[in-house]
């Protein structure tokens, strides 16, 4: 089972912190696969904002954690516990992925793991943490940073982001999918969108973009363009982009791309359908294309991708066989 340690002491705040235990301590109806084993862990009864919490064990136990989560630090111009720098570098050193929410950057800084890494942290930090940090290479304007071993998000909503892409990671899209649903938050925004958008975060159906989001969704088989996203919306392309940035923080053809690719990831997921049948299906005309673009976005070959999450979202054809069998 996968194991995933909170870290929590005096100084955390407790969104952060709440949001990434709702995301990993139960699975979505409906999915059987072994889910996380999730413990809080801190140095004895801790004050967490408003609230007085109980860790489950000390921080000594981060180091046996596969995943350690750190959340966000409410004063960053206060030194994190040595102790829980400590702990978090020892659990890095062990082999554990480690992932800060929000201002949890600066604990992770103060361990040392962020030195010549690419990070982030909340927007209106991003300065501090440079500044205190040298060696880190801070981008201010992106939703979260995957660096492998080392992840970092900005803050609040970003953070839902990041945990929601730790479980893409483990369990892939469907299954990531799923625990969005649950939560009734958007499914997926990619890390690299702008924290900050000029308009607040839309109602589903409020919004200058509201009818066609949902008319490229149906079509993505389609070899769509600017301009025929542009004339559904009765827009100039320019006007377009104008819309786009400010309500997704990205722009026409990035957030096409992204829609494809998860598209893709849930067709390698739930069905036997070949790559090239993948890559019509999703828009991207060729298997070549596909494999092109989804290697650069996911970070591995469809193929790769399938093999590493189809046993973990279907059961097999044997188990199929069987079920019915004893059935």
């Amino acid at each position: 089972m996968h194991t995933v340690a909170l870290a929590a002491t005096d100084g955390m705040l407790h969104f952060e912190l709440s949001l990434a235990y709702e995301v990993f301590s139960s699975a979505p109806a409906g999915v059987t696969v072994p889910w996380y084993d999730v413990t809080v862990c801190g140095p004895g009864a801790v004050r967490v904002g408003r609230f007085r919490l109980e860790p489950d064990r000390g921080l000594d136990h981060l180091p046996r954690a596969r995943t350690v989560i750190v959340p966000g630090w409410a004063d960053v111009e206060a030194d994190p516990p040595a102790e829980l720098v400590d702990a978090v570098r020892a659990a890095h050193e062990a082999g554990a992925r480690v992932a800060s929410l929000c201002t949890g950057a600066f604990v992770l800084a103060a361990a040392g793991l962020l030195d010549g890494r690419r990070a982030t942290t909340h927007w209106a930090h991003t300065r501090d943490l440079a500044a205190r940090y040298p060696g880190v290479d801070v981008n201010p304007d992106v939703l979260y940073v995957d660096g492998g071993s080392v992840l970092t998000s900005a803050g609040k909503a970003a953070a839902m982001d990041l945990c929601l892409h730790l479980v893409r990671l483990d369990h892939g899209s469907s299954i990531a999918n799923a625990v969005a649903r649950r939560l009734v938050v958007p499914p997926h925004r990619d890390g690299g969108q702008a924290q900050f958008v000029t308009a607040p975060v839309p109602a589903p159906h409020d919004h200058p973009l509201a009818g066609l989001l949902p008319w490229v969704i149906e079509r993505l088989d389609r070899p769509l363009t600017v301009e025929d996203m542009a004339r559904q919306a009765n827009m100039s392309a320019r006007h377009l982009a104008r819309r786009f940035r400010s309500v997704t923080g990205t722009t026409p053809l990035r957030w096409l791309l992204t829609q494809r690719i998860r598209r893709a990831q849930e067709l390698l997921e739930t069905t036997d359908d070949g790559v090239g049948a993948i890559a019509a299906a999703t828009g991207m005309g060729t298997a070549t294309t596909l494999r092109r673009h989804f290697g650069r976005t996911v970070g591995v070959p469809p193929d790769a991708y399938r093999r590493t999450f189809r046993s973990r979202t279907r059961p097999s054809t044997e188990a199929r066989t069987e079920a019915r069998t004893e059935a």
